[in-house]
């Protein structure tokens, strides 16, 4: 007597009949399963590179409705855990917050935050300022007076963060940094928030655009942008105006300016990811001032943005370095990693905008002539060691040294057929 392998089960009407078809259908699936296995997708695995999802908090104003709105909304679009949303109470109707007032508050936030948690995010528009900080920097560094000018035009402390290669802040800097899901009504929250999440892995099509002002006191990043254009043009198109304003583009992925004042957002398409921002004393004033807004930018359809609180002076440590922003974006970094990286002194400057929009996070993995081809630029430059093992639990052998410069070509890793491979990183390019 044969037994049917499972899920097989004879039929009194033609039980021989039945037993070979239903035989022949077990078959032919164990055949499918040998196959997927022997073909199964190749899992590699990167060093860590960025922020998730499960390490950002959300603090939310329970005193205002539209943050607590904003706050449920991402929580819920982005994954992140119920523990990392946090609730704190405060007055929402003015502008700034007092250095006592907020050291209840940072206490509190603190007592409350997960120890996996990297990076905050705010969810609104007022208060914006801790006394003569920010109130983004203020979350990240505790309020500090070494953080502002002691006099005016004078630099300030400078940040560990600065062009660090951390993806894990708090536990390598001590410090979380933050950014305000900014947004004055619950359907541009809601844009900012989606198109932030449309933008990951998408790899874009866009233009950075750079633009050398008539305002010299604004101007003066104007004098990186060569260098800019050298070193990452393989990699994206850069267009260097000489103009005080951009027009009927559709493709905008970074937008870097100075002016007081920026004309003609409403003629411009930013592609979902997009960072803009404009050098000027107070686009950190969120709403009333008397230069534009950094919400402006937000409106018209980026995804980040930053400004000043205070008067900084046109010191260009305290504003986004346009290149350090894209090495770090381009990189696979989040928004919130890339903005914050991009400032030496941030002291008194405000990152708005969706923290973990991430549009240049991907990894594209093919099967050629016995080879693995694999495409990403989520690899600082260096030397790794590309390891193998059955399973993601290990054990692992070493397979071969892999150098990786800049920009990332395709690389082409052995293939195994089956299992798992990892680079290690070994050490930093010279």
């Amino acid at each position: 007597m044969v037994a049917c392998p499972p899920g097989v089960y004879s039929d009194n009407r033609d039980t021989g009949t039945m037993m070979i078809r239903s035989t022949l259908t077990w078959l032919i699936a164990m055949l499918i399963m040998a196959t997927a296995v022997v073909h199964a997708e190749p899992h590699i695995i990167l060093p860590k590179h960025r922020i998730e999802a499960h390490e950002l908090a959300i603090i939310v104003n329970e005193a205002d409705p539209l943050s607590r709105r904003i706050g449920a909304y991402y929580q819920q679009r982005r994954g992140i855990p119920e523990a990392n949303l946090i609730r704190v109470r405060f007055d929402p109707h003015r502008k700034q917050m007092s250095p006592a007032e907020f050291a209840a508050i940072k206490q509190a936030v603190d007592a409350a935050t997960p120890a996996q948690v990297q990076a905050y995010a705010l969810t609104w528009v007022t208060p914006w300022r801790v006394g003569c900080m920010s109130i983004t920097s203020a979350f990240t560094f505790g309020f500090d007076k070494a953080w502002c000018s002691s006099q005016r035009c004078a630099a300030t402390r400078v940040s560990p963060y600065f062009d660090s290669g951390s993806a894990a802040p708090f536990d390598d800097l001590g410090i979380r940094p933050t950014i305000v899901l900014a947004a004055t009504d619950f359907a541009a929250a809601r844009a900012l928030i989606d198109r932030g999440i449309s933008a990951d892995g998408s790899r874009p099509d866009g233009t950075a655009y750079l633009l050398s002002t008539s305002d010299r006191a604004r101007n003066v990043r104007h004098g990186i942008y060569a260098e800019i254009v050298r070193r990452f043009s393989p990699l994206l198109r850069i267009e260097v105006l000489e103009a005080d304003t951009l027009r009927g583009r559709d493709d905008v992925l970074f937008y870097f300016t100075g002016l007081t004042q920026v004309e003609n957002l409403d003629t411009l398409h930013f592609i979902p990811g997009a960072i803009a921002d404009h050098l000027t004393s107070a686009g950190g004033v969120l709403i009333g001032g008397r230069q534009m807004s950094a919400l402006r930018w937000l409106e018209a359809g980026a995804t980040g943005s930053y400004g000043t609180v205070v008067e900084p002076c046109n010191l260009p440590g305290k504003f986004p370095n346009p290149g350090l922003v894209m090495q770090h974006y381009l990189r696979g970094a989040t928004l919130i990693e890339a903005y914050w990286k991009s400032v030496q002194m941030p002291g008194e400057g405000l990152f708005i905008g969706e923290p973990l929009a991430a549009p240049f996070d991907f990894l594209e993995i093919t099967r050629r002539d016995g080879a693995l081809i694999v495409e990403t630029w989520s690899l600082a430059p260096g030397l790794y060691r590309l390891e193998a093992a059955p399973t993601v639990v290990g054990p692992y052998r070493p397979v071969a040294r892999v150098p990786i410069g800049f920009p990332v070509p395709p690389l082409r890793l052995p293939d195994s057929g089956s299992g798992v491979l990892r680079l290690v990183p070994t050490r930093p390019a010279d």
